[in-house]
């Protein structure tokens, strides 16, 4: 068995000190890698989105046909300050195109509870 091993010297020689790669090459990887992450993470978000405001539309229109059935319209959007706090809100909206704050209907839309009945 010997007792030399290359890869334990201390070589100085002029291909150790050369990088494995172009700087252009580096930058294309770069690119290619922030692409490819954009690609998985970006349709999880657009579809989160867009199912977040069907379900808010569906359940704004369940909560204005319960609590303001004489209303023209309804209308459900996302404000970070609205008037039931941060997340989606919803709107009834009368003959005369006023807005009238119906509930908040949370960070994450949901149908409106269902009340429960006792038989006592």
């Amino acid at each position: 068995m010997s007792d030399y091993h290359p890869e334990l010297s201390d070589s100085d020689s002029d291909d150790d000190q050369r990088p494995l790669r172009s700087k252009r090459m580096l930058t294309a990887m770069r690119v290619v890698v922030v692409l490819g992450v954009l690609a998985l993470v970006l349709p999880g978000v657009i579809t989160t989105l867009h199912l977040a405001r069907v379900t808010a539309a569906h359940a704004c229109l369940a909560a204005v046909a319960r609590y303001y059935p004489l209303a023209e319209a309804n209308s459900s959007r996302f404000e970070f300050s609205g008037a039931g706090g941060f997340g989606w809100q919803c709107y009834a909206i009368d003959r005369n195109e006023r807005e009238t704050f119906v509930m908040p209907l949370g960070i994450i839309p949901a149908a409106p509870g269902l009340e429960t009945r006792t038989n006592t």
